[in-house]
């Protein structure tokens, strides 16, 4: 059973499984090992590092442990502190969260790189190195629901492949929270979406990487990917979750049984696949791609509600409650004819976000950035509609968001 302890609770005997952020971090050229040596346990003191990940079917747990004499002077509190539920999370506005999301993505593009890319190379997938990453996400997201989530989509055609599976780790965390599911259920759903997308590692590049309409047979070749993520994630060096290997694949199912690989259909795919369906596509179509375009956030979940039998209807509502019906970066009209930007969402009023103000329809001029909060009681303006960015030839707005 893999159970996530402070540094200061380790002692020898325990296997530790996977230390708290990125390995580039840390001074051991090794994740796992059984702890032994008084050198190990120093160092790990002494990194920086404030918790890892053990193993307690491959060493001793917490209740068990006890440090024994030859154990080297600890530099803290010795004391074994039972597990507890950590203290809430000190909730922050999305201005406040985007300096640290942005520092965020930056690392997880690092890792996932990599363990993508020794899934290309042949090498075994280790789930339980993303573990750390997934810790982080959902860390982010329970500071401010909204920062992470849109910093996501802005990312690049060029690294869509990697940071689309970061962004539907996000989404993953932040609708499973949105249903009220317990933490570590959230963690997994997190690590689902993580690895949802693993089986493209054995896509080919040109196939992958297309910029054009794929062909009949390159489709074909594209549509096996839930599978060869099934079987790769099967043969990991350590195991995998049945729910994670469900979502890997199933994701691409829809309701009304047109979906693959097995058209199955309504409760025949589980509530997790379900989720990943959502997260997935909104994803993919909020994002640039090698041959489309984005389109616009608020306008996506839009259209997804048009999508008759691909969704689970009840779970496409708790999406958008999750990411807001204008979700950070929607263009806005207001009824005094002002168009904004939405830069941060209320929490019981999903139509009265903040928005910044920079245009006027009726004078068809930009005007001084104003930000305005919708939901104040001294507020009269109010939102009558999304506009389309490209509809007005706004092509900077992201600048006046992030």
């Amino acid at each position: 059973m893999l159970r996530k302890i402070l540094v200061s609770q380790l002692r020898f005997g325990m296997y530790v499984h996977a230390l708290e952020g990125s390995w580039f971090d840390h001074p051991f050229w090794r994740s796992k090992f059984l702890l032994t040596d008084p050198a190990d346990l120093q160092a790990l003191r002494v990194s920086g590092i404030k918790a890892v990940w053990i193993d307690a079917g491959k060493g001793v747990d917490v209740e068990t442990a006890t440090p024994p004499a030859a154990e080297a002077p600890p530099l803290g509190a010795d004391t074994v502190v039972p597990l507890a539920v950590p203290p809430p999370v000190q909730q922050c506005s999305a201005k406040e969260e985007m300096q640290r999301a942005t520092e965020l993505l930056k690392r997880s593009r690092q890792q996932v790189t990599s363990v993508f890319n020794e899934a290309r190379l042949g090498k075994a997938v280790d789930p339980q190195q993303c573990q750390p990453l997934v810790e982080q996400i959902s860390a982010s997201l329970a500071r401010n629901g909204s920062a992470l989530l849109s910093l996501a989509r802005l990312k690049t055609k060029d690294e869509y492949t990697y940071m689309h599976s970061v962004a539907v780790c996000a989404l993953m965390v932040a609708l499973a929270r949105q249903l009220g599911l317990p933490e570590d259920q959230v963690h997994e759903a997190g690590m689902a979406g993580l690895l949802h997308d693993i089986g493209k590692m054995a896509m080919p590049l040109d196939v992958l990487n297309k910029p054009g309409k794929l062909s009949d047979d390159e489709y074909a070749v594209m549509r096996s990917h839930p599978e060869r993520g099934h079987a790769m994630l099967l043969a990991a060096q350590t195991s995998v979750s049945d729910a994670v290997l469900d979502v890997c694949l199933h994701h691409h199912e829809k309701v009304d049984g047109t979906g693959y690989p097995y058209r199955l259909a309504g409760e025949q795919i589980s509530r997790l696949a379900r989720m990943g369906a959502i997260c997935d596509v909104y994803d993919a179509i909020t994002s640039n791609r090698p041959y489309k375009t984005a389109w616009d956030a608020s306008g996506s979940l839009a259209r997804m509600a048009q999508w008759h039998g691909h969704f689970d209807t009840q779970l496409l509502h708790a999406f958008v409650r999750t990411v807001g019906i204008y979700p950070l970066g929607s263009l806005v009209r207001l009824q005094s004819g002002r168009l904004g930007v939405v830069t941060e969402h209320h929490p019981q009023q999903l139509t009265a976000p903040r928005v910044k103000l920079f245009y006027s329809t009726r004078a068809r001029a930009a005007i001084v950035p104003v930000e305005m909060d919708l939901s104040s009681p001294q507020c009269s303006d109010r939102i009558v509609g999304r506009e389309d960015p490209a509809a007005w030839g706004f092509s900077n707005l992201d600048a006046l968001w992030t």
